[in-house]
């Protein structure tokens, strides 16, 4: 297992990254406010034809955090991403959902 190390709450995070990149000019809000210290964040960026990709935040073995795709496949189709994105709220409320707009569909989140 991996040692905890001290984490800044999701809201804060957020709220941070959100202003960075909305000062950058890229589309993006919070759809689903999740727990406020602790949630996990899933990410939807569209490119605004109709496809997304959806990226879920997870550890990996040395407890690290980084972004999987959440449906196994790069690219989905927007209403497929929907379906589960609700799917996914009625199973955790706690996850927070943040929507990003970006032609080139980007995660402006990954370091």
């Amino acid at each position: 297992m991996y040692e905890e190390e001290a984490r800044l709450p999701t809201h804060l995070w957020l709220e941070a990254k959100i202003r960075e990149l909305m000062s950058e000019g890229l589309p993006v809000y919070v759809a689903h406010k999740g727990e406020k210290t602790g949630g996990l964040v899933l990410l939807k960026i569209s490119d605004m034809a109709g496809r997304c990709r959806l990226l879920t935040q997870q550890r990996d073995l040395e407890g690290v955090l980084g972004w999987e795709n959440a449906r196994g496949s790069d690219v989905v189709e927007e209403e497929d991403a929907d379906s589960y994105i609700r799917r996914s709220i009625e199973r955790d409320p706690d996850l927070w959902v943040v929507e990003i707009e970006d032609r080139e569909m980007r995660n402006p989140f990954a370091c």
